[in-house]
């Protein structure tokens, strides 16, 4: 039986999750890093994808992207797999499977969800305890989107620049958003929603997703056991 087709609407953001095959490494030092960053700018530009926020931890990306067309981050994502495989593989005289079978990814609500989801990427360093600030992390879109550091890989979110008429305030208003912990009641609907490929955002969101998609978005209701 072919595997379902992933949600991937056009303008609807998404958050992706690529993990190493059992936890395993799959970047060993910055140049691993760099070639992975290159191959994720040239997939988004040769699908059309809009790239947002990112992370890249020793075994795992996480990612914030927003389709231009239907599909276009399942074919990024196909992509960056075929030509980082075949690069870490030839580097370190290895074979066989790197990813941790498909990537795991769910859709985002903008309104309200997408900056948290955002603030939630680029935390992850400091949840593992790597770094106690997420500035001192390298790897991560923070810089870009806190510091005004430029790369060619970020697209703001419209919702992002709406945090500020200009640029120094749009900083400044960002990084003051990371003062406070993200709610703890949203932390686990963002992970469940990722585990299992459903969506995060209100539940009129929600019924305008099944709508487009023609999919269930929500957990099916478990039967009641007859007595």
């Amino acid at each position: 039986m072919p595997r379902r087709l992933r949600l991937c609407p056009a303008g609807i953001s998404q958050h992706i999750v690529q993990r190493g095959n059992n936890r395993q490494v799959c970047f060993s030092c910055d140049e691993d890093v760099a070639a992975y960053a290159n191959w994720l700018h040239e997939g988004a530009r040769k699908y059309e994808v809009l790239i947002h926020a990112w992370v890249f931890m020793s075994n795992h990306v996480h990612l914030l992207v927003t389709p231009q067309v239907d599909l276009a981050s399942s074919l990024m994502m196909q992509y960056i797999g075929r030509h980082y495989v075949r690069y870490f593989n030839h580097k370190y005289h290895r074979t066989g499977t790197l990813w941790e079978g498909r990537y795991h990814s769910n859709l985002v609500q903008q309104e309200c969800y997408l900056l948290a989801c955002q603030r939630y990427i680029e935390m992850n360093p400091v949840r593992a305890k790597m770094v106690t600030d997420p500035a001192d992390y390298k790897w991560s879109s923070y810089r870009c989107n806190g510091l005004g550091v430029k790369t060619k890989l970020l697209t703001p979110h419209p919702v992002y620049l709406n945090l500020g008429s200009t640029k120094a305030s749009r900083l400044l208003n960002y990084r003051g958003s990371f003062c406070s912990a993200i709610d703890q009641e949203l932390l686990p609907d963002i992970r469940y929603s990722l585990n299992k490929a459903l969506v995060l955002g209100t539940q009129q969101f929600k019924t305008e997703i099944e709508v487009l998609t023609g999919r269930r978005v929500r957990p099916a209701r478990r039967k009641r056991k007859s007595a």
